[in-house]
């Protein structure tokens, strides 16, 4: 396991508390990048932008989270090809399930709402819920819990 795994604040009770508080900090900005990128794919594509948004914020978020998660969630070093292909696979395809989640909440934000606005608390309903499920769900199967459980 990495130092990174004993990183303290001064406020910080435990290092279960310092894991959750860098995973929300993390899935909000990776929600951020996600929603960012979204707005302006939705504003200055030459197509009906509503699904091209939505791809191509899931993949900015994707890779953001996916960077952060694995250096400084779960701690997690190379273990050659083999073993990376199988998380990076993993992570994926929990990414895959929990993206459908997430798109739900969105569309039927926006289909019960009928705005922009309705589409993108959609959005940000989903990805809270999304990204909870998935912590638990890397933790416990992609990772292996080199993370301190904090559920």
């Amino acid at each position: 396991m990495s130092d990174r795994s004993t990183l303290r604040v001064p406020w910080q009770g435990s290092q279960s508390a310092g894991i959750f508080v860098r995973y929300v900090l993390f899935a909000i900005i990776a929600g951020i990048m996600n929603l960012g990128t979204q707005a302006l794919v939705f504003r200055y594509a030459p197509v009906e932008a509503l699904m091209l948004s939505i791809l191509a914020g899931t993949g900015v978020g994707f890779v953001v989270k996916y960077f952060l998660d694995k250096h400084w969630i779960f701690f997690d070093d190379y273990d050659g090809a083999a073993q990376e292909a199988r998380k990076i696979f993993l992570y994926a395809s929990f990414s895959v399930a929990m993206t459908l989640v997430f798109w739900g909440f969105e569309l039927l934000f926006l289909v019960i709402g009928k705005t922009e606005t309705a589409k993108y608390t959609g959005a940000v309903v989903g990805l809270a819920f999304g990204n909870f499920a998935k912590y638990v769900l890397d933790r416990t199967y992609t990772f292996k819990t080199k993370a301190t459980s904090w559920n």
